[in-house]
């Protein structure tokens, strides 16, 4: 059903929980993973450590390695909804499973602008979202 899954990861809580579902349903799925990680800019420049991102996909790949999966890992410069959804088409994702940030008490603006909401309303396949 999910040939290619598109796993974006970050340096939240919640993608770290994500990658053990995605982990079972790519397994579950016979899946072909792929693993993004977006360094952040804007128009100043860079605001995510290349090298923080470097490490992160590796840790990912070693991590879906053990458990007998074989990952493509991408590391793209952008704002994160759309470079993921631009990933997302590039590759002919199934699907794409992301964390997302708990957002707590804040007002409704800021959480309809949350990276994961743009990637839910702008992505051309399903978006499953762990939380």
């Amino acid at each position: 059903m999910f040939k290619t899954v598109l796993f974006p990861i970050e340096l939240t809580r919640e993608a770290r929980k994500a990658i053990e579902l995605t982990a079972n349903m790519v397994k579950f799925h016979n899946s072909k993973l792929t693993i993004l990680s977006v360094v952040e800019t804007d128009d100043r420049g860079a605001m995510s450590s290349e090298e923080q991102v470097a490490k992160l996909l590796q840790e990912a790949k070693l991590f879906f390695a053990q458990q007998g999966i074989v990952a493509e890992t991408v590391e793209k410069s952008g704002i994160p909804a759309f470079t993921i959804c631009d990933v997302a088409d590039e590759i002919n994702a199934d699907l794409i499973i992301m964390g997302c940030r708990g957002l707590g008490l804040i007002d409704e603006e800021a959480a309809m602008d949350s990276a994961t909401n743009r990637v839910i309303n702008l992505a051309n396949c399903p978006v499953l979202v762990i939380s």
